[in-house]
This record gives structure tokens, sequence and C-alpha cells, in this order.
């Protein structure tokens, strides 16, 4: 089994690594209600979507 000879120098390993984080999800604005939610979902609060009420919600 290969081996590397030389030693990778933390630059290169940090380099490596700064794609490796965790990125915040893009939330929209539910037109109904107002709240946060996920694009192309229905609201969980409102339960509507593209202006119709897809979902009954209890409050």
């Amino acid at each position: 089994m290969a081996l590397p000879t030389r030693r990778h120098s933390s630059a290169r390993r940090d380099l490596r690594r700064t794609n490796k984080k965790l990125t915040a999800s893009n939330l929209s604005t539910c037109p109904q209600c107002h709240e946060k939610k996920l694009p192309h979902r229905i609201c969980p609060n409102c339960g509507y979507y593209a202006g119709q009420e897809e979902m009954k919600v209890e409050i």
C-alpha cells in the first residue's frame, strides 16, 4: 500500500476543510401569516400553500 512520503502542511489541510461547514437553510416568508417556512412546502403555521388552504392546522 502506498504511503505519502511527505507530511501535508496545516495550511493545506485547512484549505481542504474550508468547505466542510454547515449552511443555514434559506427560509421564505409565508404570504398568509408572514411566518418563516421552507420554500415549496405547506406552511406549518397556517396550512396554506400557493394561496390555497391545503390542510387544517389545530391551534
